[in-house]
């Protein structure tokens, strides 16, 4: 449960203004603007070319992505990859990262289960996004799922309205919302993993097109 002392303790993290990614990624591994660097194991930076012409924002680091330091290498990273490979995108030309960079969680048994930031971290961890969108400069941002979306677009953002349309933002551009890849893993039936999973590459599809015709 979220105290109120961890909500004061949220407060918009300082990135250097740098041009480096290298020097950004250093500072945000010291980041306490917000509460849950506390029981992160580190700061999960994005990662890809720095001139890259695509960025997948996601959520926040998961589990393996909290113990690994790497963003999208759980079972969310291993949908996303099958599916940029059916869209035609290698993953390896694209830059991703998350919108928050610590993982939140909360105990259950041995198991750590995720738990959606709130504003106030969201908030708090925007200027990090910030930073790489002005050091990689890509011709699109995919936004993955409602955190990502909303981070980018405001609170008031619904994927389910925009996803898969191309639009314009503060942060970036041209942005184009879709679903967040974990979701896929929480559909109730294998028909419905495989409708969702197609809607996903049709949406990543269209998101290679927009970068192409620019």
């Amino acid at each position: 449960m979220r105290t109120d002392k961890e909500e004061e303790f949220a407060r918009p993290a300082q990135p250097p203004d740098a041009t480096s990614w290298s020097a950004v990624r250093e500072a945000a591994k010291d980041c306490e603007a917000c509460h849950l660097h506390k029981r992160a194991t580190q700061t999960v930076f994005g990662e890809g070319p720095k001139g890259a012409t695509m960025m997948l924002v996601g959520e926040q680091p998961g589990d393996y992505e909290d113990v690994a330091g790497k963003p999208f290498v759980g079972p969310a990273g291993k949908i996303m990859d099958r599916a940029l490979e059916e869209a035609g995108i290698d993953r390896s030309q694209v830059y991703v990262t998350n919108a928050v960079k610590h993982f939140k969680w909360e105990p259950r048994g041995k198991r750590r289960i995720h738990q959606k930031p709130n504003s106030r971290e969201i908030a708090a961890c925007r200027p990090w996004l910030e930073a790489e969108v002005r050091i990689v400069k890509p011709k699109l941002v995919v936004a993955m799922g409602a955190t990502a979306a909303q981070t980018i677009f405001g609170p008031t953002f619904r994927v389910t309205r925009e996803r898969g349309k191309v639009l314009s933002s503060k942060l970036a551009p041209r942005v184009l919302a879709t679903v967040h890849p974990s979701s896929l893993l929480r559909q109730p039936d294998e028909a419905s993993r495989q409708r969702e999973y197609k809607l996903f590459v049709t949406d990543l599809r269209g998101a290679l097109r927009a970068v192409s015709e620019e």
